[in-house]
């Protein structure tokens, strides 16, 4: 395990992530952490991210974070730094492996296509993010949530069907994937799902049909869809695919939601 202390007067991000992570200020005498976390599934080497609130000694609520289609970059590490400033403990879980970052349009999407394609494989990469951590002595096993954006969102998804213990779920403009036949009835977990109204990889048909899986088997949601947004709007450097306003307003109805559930 690689440690490197989180130093506030460095900017260690690109200006817009950096701005991202200033717009929730850290509270008084925090002293926020991160490292880098080497794990494996199935022998395959994984990296993932851990940040939190040093100075809380109590074992703390945890938030798993899953990437984008471009794997584990700058933008879930910044998400994490954003939650350990709100006293949970974040781990940014890496479902591609270790140094796959892919780049451009056609690699993401080929490698993402490969977890579309093999849903159990999506699934027990997510469950090997939680076990690792679920193990961490800094947080509280029994207090979990998962977030995840874009192709992340759909990893929460699915491994919300699992029936995994946790305490809430949320997803971020990631694609609405309906099962026939249905195993919606496997969810334990309360579910928030935060859509763009303009984004072409998420129409209203798949919305509905997502929606109406989820009321047939009684599942405890809600559903978000956010005015002239695009795919990827919570996303500062997807260029004009990027809503500042969504951006906020998912934000904050996300910490609205943590708080119920950790309650």
């Amino acid at each position: 395990m690689k440690i490197a202390r989180y130093d506030p007067g460095v900017t260690t991000f690109s200006t817009a992530h950096q701005a991202l992570l200033d717009s929730v200020p850290a509270r008084d005498g925090a002293r926020i952490e991160a490292e880098a976390v080497d794990y494996q599934h199935e022998g395959l080497a994984l990296e993932g991210y851990f940040a939190h609130d040093a100075a809380i000694a109590e074992r703390k609520p945890g938030v798993l974070v899953v990437h984008d289609w471009t794997g584990l970059r700058e933008y879930p590490k910044v998400r994490s730094q954003m939650l350990a400033r709100l006293g949970y403990a974040a781990f940014a879980a890496d479902i591609y492996g270790a140094g796959i970052r892919p780049t451009g349009e056609q690699e993401p999407a080929a490698e993402a296509g490969k977890y579309y394609g093999n849903l159990s494989l999506f699934r027990a990469r997510m469950q090997a993010g939680y076990d690792r951590l679920v193990a961490d002595p800094r947080v509280d096993p029994d207090r979990i949530a998962v977030i995840g954006y874009c192709f992340g969102g759909s990893g929460a998804l699915e491994f919300a069907r699992t029936g995994a213990n946790l305490r809430g779920t949320a997803s971020f403009h990631g694609g609405l994937i309906a099962h026939d036949p249905s195993d919606a009835s496997a969810i334990r977990t309360p579910l928030l799902i935060m859509t763009g109204a303009a984004d072409p990889v998420v129409p209203d048909e798949a919305v509905i049909a997502f929606e109406n899986e989820l009321r047939a088997a009684d599942v405890d949601f809600e559903i978000i869809s956010y005015s002239g947004a695009p795919h990827a709007f919570t996303l500062p450097e997807a260029g004009p695919a990027y809503r500042a306003k969504a951006d906020a307003r998912s934000w904050q109805r996300l910490t609205g939601f943590l708080s119920e559930v950790f309650a």
